[in-house]
């Protein structure tokens, strides 16, 4: 299921949706918040380039609600069924999930995006 060559791969690794080599992003790290979205131009091993066009990624933010959807759903279902707390505490821990994740959701969400538009090669996987 996560194996290279699957659209799923490339999205929760973060990398190349052409080759799967390398990350998209200059820092694997989504929590060093000064660069969670600062992407490579271009993949050094294939030489896709990942901004298709300068607004490109505005669409990803159709993307993250749907998917900060899912993390609500998740954190919902957690501590009503787990935890069987109050709306109270159902309410923060929505939010601060929402809070702690924003940076994986953000990457998460520009991943499923460029992936809508780019196809894995597998020529171009390890030229």
């Amino acid at each position: 299921m996560f194996k290279k060559g699957t659209k799923i791969y490339s999205i929760f690794t973060g990398s190349c949706p052409k080759c799967h080599e390398e990350s998209m992003f200059k820092n694997k790290n989504p929590y060093i918040l000064s660069e969670a979205l600062s992407m490579n131009e271009n993949c050094s091993n294939c030489g896709t380039k990942y901004k298709i066009e300068p607004s490109f990624f505005y669409g990803s933010m159709y993307v993250s609600y749907p998917v900060g959807i899912a993390f609500a759903t998740a954190a919902f279902v957690i501590s009503f069924f787990v935890f069987n707390a109050g709306i109270n505490a159902i309410f923060i821990s929505i939010v601060a999930t929402l809070i702690i994740f924003m940076p994986v959701i953000l990457r998460l969400s520009r991943n499923i995006w460029i992936n809508f538009f780019m196809h894995y090669d597998k020529g171009l996987a390890k030229k």
